[in-house]
């Protein structure tokens, strides 16, 4: 597809001769003489690059270039001027111009300024597309109440620069909440640097976050910069803070203190000015009274608490994740939509998740990729979610012929499971004729 350039200038003749050498180039061009038409023209269609004269009668090049600023940040303006001064440069440079051409204009030049133009406008784009994905990836699923409310939390506290400690069980999402206050953050065009303070030698994890210089230890072959000084500007993700040493917290808090640092190895400050945001798995309180986390640390990044509901409290958001997750399998791994039927969700929203959602989109992943029908039935689910610490059908029956057929029937689906639903060997496996176990199920109410 062509390029498309918008030409703004209020000389007929520059209009002329500039739109027929672009469109040698095979670009497609549009040529205005004003800069009410230039703000029409972009309501109506889309130009990568606008290429705008500065001096026009009525509104001026640069009231314009604010205008689209405003109402089309995608589009890479190039101003073109006439009699151009620093001073005007400049003021075009702030407001957002790419560069600035002189008149009379050379062929060579601007072909080369458009060319580069256009490589910036597709970056940009592809920027603007990265974003999107990222957002549609770090989303908060689920419609219970705590979900509600740690949404509206994030919308209230992510533009603002307050530490944040983010509290949670393993597998609950407690990275996913820093992604999601990062991207809804005033940082969220800066960089986002994690750091899973638990998975790092205590030996390495100084180095890991503040860097060192060359020969400052044993097999420090190299510079290396910090996970500090890589957030500067963004946001530095300290995942599992409750993991770290007291020595370590100690170096943490002076540099959250004095936003400044010293590399392994060397005696020059480095200032950074990176928002932190920390989670633990951890209750820090006990972890203070028995002398494991220090407390200043603590107050240091508990200026805003956020706490991650584990999935049991949330049983009902259970069938929106699943589906969620069903999507996201089904397209990674090129299948057909797959869903969850009714009995098969009774097990689901039944089942304790001790491992939370990350144990719930394991599992989907698991059934997308094993189970051959579309409709995942309680067949399909593995023998662990029938026993799960304890929340099974059994627990729930009043008399010994309930608790019986409850156990029956766990176990007969136990055996469908490791037959993969072939009723011939589920029934070998249970020393049954398969007329008999075929009567067992319709009992039991277990579907074929």
């Amino acid at each position: 597809m062509k390029a498309s350039l918008l030409l703004v200038d209020d000389e007929q003749g520059i209009r002329q001769s500039l739109s027929a050498i672009l469109q040698d180039e095979g670009y497609r061009i549009l040529a205005v003489a004003g800069g009410q038409e230039c703000l029409d023209a972009l309501q109506a269609d889309r130009f990568q690059v606008v290429l705008l004269d500065v001096w026009m009668n009525g509104m001026d090049g640069l009231e314009v270039l604010r205008r689209v600023q405003e109402s089309h940040p995608e589009t890479v303006v190039v101003m073109i001027s006439g009699h151009g001064t620093v001073e005007t440069a400049v003021k075009a440079t702030k407001l957002g111009a790419f560069d600035f051409l002189e008149k009379p204009l050379s062929i060579e030049k601007t072909l080369v300024v458009v060319k580069n133009a256009l490589e910036h406008q597709a970056l940009l784009e592809e920027n603007r597309l990265l974003r999107e994905q990222l957002q549609e990836r770090y989303q908060i699923i689920g419609e219970s109440v705590p979900m509600k409310a740690l949404r509206q939390q994030l919308a209230l506290m992510a533009p603002t620069n307050g530490r944040v400690l983010i509290y949670g069980e393993s597998g609950t999402g407690k990275e996913l909440v820093a992604h999601v206050l990062h991207a809804q953050s005033l940082r969220a065009r800066q960089t986002f640097v994690e750091v899973n303070c638990a998975a790092i030698p205590e030996e390495l994890i100084e180095s890991e976050l503040f860097g060192h210089l060359k020969g400052s230890f044993t097999g420090a072959t190299e510079d290396k910069t910090g996970k500090f000084q890589k957030a500067d500007g963004g946001s530095l993700f300290l995942d599992e803070v409750g993991d770290m040493s007291l020595k370590t917290q100690a170096k943490v808090l002076r540099a959250l203190e004095e936003q400044r640092f010293e590399p392994v190895g060397s005696s020059t400050m480095i200032h950074v000015d990176a928002r932190v945001i920390a989670a633990t798995n951890k209750n820090l309180e006990e972890e203070i009274a028995r002398g494991n986390f220090r407390e200043d640390l603590f107050y240091r990044l508990n200026v805003i608490p956020f706490v991650v509901p584990p999935l049991r409290e949330r049983t009902e958001d259970i069938p929106l994740l699943a589906g969620h997750f069903l999507k996201e399998f089904a397209f990674t791994y090129g299948r057909k939509p797959k869903e969850v039927a009714p009995d098969a969700l009774d097990v689901l929203t039944s089942y304790g998740w001790p491992g939370n959602v990350r144990e719930l989109r394991n599992l989907i992943e698991r059934l997308v990729i094993m189970t051959p029908h579309q409709r995942i039935a309680r067949k399909h689910l593995p023998p662990d979610l029938f026993r799960s610490d304890g929340r099974t059908r059994i627990v729930e029956t009043t008399t010994l012929q309930q608790a019986r057929a409850a156990y029956e029937k766990e176990f007969i689906l136990k055996k469908l499971e490791e037959a993969r639903g072939n009723v011939s060997r589920a029934a070998e496996l249970l020393g049954l004729e398969r007329s008999h176990l075929y009567r067992k199920m319709k009992t039991l109410g277990i579907s074929s």
